[in-house]
């Protein structure tokens, strides 16, 4: 006679961290998903030009790296990052205007990275952080992994407004206020000089951390290049300045830097010991010996004179394609430029008409930390050439049209609307 063992139900494993469950996916990779059809005109991403990367260069960098010292290339590395690309970091950044030296910066595996870092470094749980509106989503995500309790300032076509900031400042007393003063991602606008000026006085006179995200400053089409808020003598102390390789040398490369007071850049050094222990060593060498052999500074001129083309190509078309009402701005640089369309218009629920019509934006809700702009959108326009976006932009005008009718929305067409019917 056998006895059976009782048959006993599981026990559940424990749940995920509150975090975990609060904090959703990033609706652009998500959107990135569902579009990565090749008949898809793609002008949701933020994606750099591919045919626009120094392969050749990045290869040869490789190929020297891994023929001259490949047992350094393949072994682990310091935290801080490797000292021949700190170095060059340090001069480059220097030239820029900000005297730097290679023991004032942190080697991050992206400068997405070194967001993340900074938020382990300096937050606690319902912390008070505030933010650009709208502000760049994927910092929006690290805050609220962190737990940070998010509050956006006001501002307008140039930027935050330094008054504003200082109101919520001086009530909120926040840890930090996070910025991308320069070509801002979603919005494309640049902060003028006055008001950075204004914004490190600000923090100086009520104590705040400044973080200065910088991943496209040096894509600039016209107009003067204008200095970091890092530079001004009142945030010296209390600005970390963020950089990337991801635009203007190639992504996969995953190499970004932070440029931080000691005391901040060592607790930053301790938190990615515990997240990566250091950025991949034969990636660090290549950019290195990029650098040295090539020049980069060139290279990013000749981009920047593409992306110039492309940009253009599309504020000539955006007066045919978008509804009676349209309001856009004119970024001198970077990838995006931002769209108000008229109030009637909810570019979320209108996104899979568009999608229908192959071509596809990123609504802009999901950048806002307050309430949200429904009737606004982000565009990028680096990655398709002037001819496909003159088409995108045909598709875009036409599915926003079909789903404002399939919605039901709104008094009427407009004439534009009514005569684009009958054709």
């Amino acid at each position: 006679m056998t006895v059976s063992e009782p048959v006993t139900r599981p026990v559940p494993v424990p749940p995920l961290a509150a975090r975990a469950r609060a904090i959703g996916g990033s609706p652009v990779r998500d959107i990135l998903a569902v579009t990565a059809r090749p008949e898809v005109i793609n002008f949701a991403g933020g994606l750099p030009a591919p045919e626009l990367f120094d392969a050749e260069g990045i290869a040869a960098a490789y190929r020297a790296v891994l023929t001259e010292e490949p047992a350094r290339a393949l072994q682990y590395s310091t935290t801080e990052g490797e000292p021949a690309l700190r170095a060059a970091l340090a001069a480059r950044i220097t030239a820029r205007g900000l005297p730097t030296g290679p023991d004032d910066l942190l080697v991050t595996t992206g400068s997405q990275q070194a967001l993340s870092l900074l938020a382990a470094a300096l937050l606690e749980p319902g912390d008070t952080v505030l933010v650009e509106e709208p502000c760049y989503l994927a910092a929006l995500q690290v805050f609220g992994f962190a737990g940070a309790r998010v509050v956006p300032v006001p501002g307008d076509g140039e930027g935050l407004d330094p008054a504003a900031l200082e109101e919520l400042v001086r009530r909120e007393r926040p840890k930090l206020l996070y910025t991308v003063p320069t070509f801002q991602n979603p919005t494309g606008r640049t902060l003028p000089a006055g008001r950075r000026a204004a914004v490190a006085e600000v923090a100086a006179r009520c104590g705040l951390w400044i973080v200065e995200d910088d991943p496209y400053g040096e894509l600039r089409f016209e107009g003067e290049p204008v200095p970091w808020i890092a530079s001004r003598d009142a945030a010296r102390d209390r600005t970390v300045l963020l950089g990337s390789f991801s635009k203007v040398m190639a992504p996969g490369m995953r190499l970004g830097w932070l440029r931080a007071p000691a005391a901040l850049r060592r607790a930053c050094v301790v938190a990615k010991q515990a997240a990566d222990l250091h950025t991949p060593t034969v990636n660090q060498l290549a950019a290195a010996r990029y650098l040295a052999d090539r020049d980069l500074d060139a290279h990013v001129a000749r981009v920047a004179g593409v992306y110039r083309v492309h940009r253009d190509a599309m504020l000539a078309g955006l007066a045919e394609s978008l509804p009676e009402g349209s309001v856009w701005n004119r970024p001198e640089g970077g990838m995006f430029l931002w769209v108000r369309l008229p109030e009637r218009y909810d570019t979320t629920a209108l996104l899979p008409a568009v999608v229908r019509h192959h071509v596809a934006y990123v609504p802009g809700a999901p950048f806002h930390a307050g309430e949200p702009d429904r009737s606004t959108l982000r565009l990028c326009f680096v990655t398709q050439t002037p001819q496909e976006i003159a088409e995108g932009l045909r598709r875009l005008g036409a599915g926003l049209r079909e789903g404002l009718r399939e919605a039901g929305r709104g008094s009427g067409p407009s004439a534009r609307e009514e005569k684009d019917r009958q054709v």
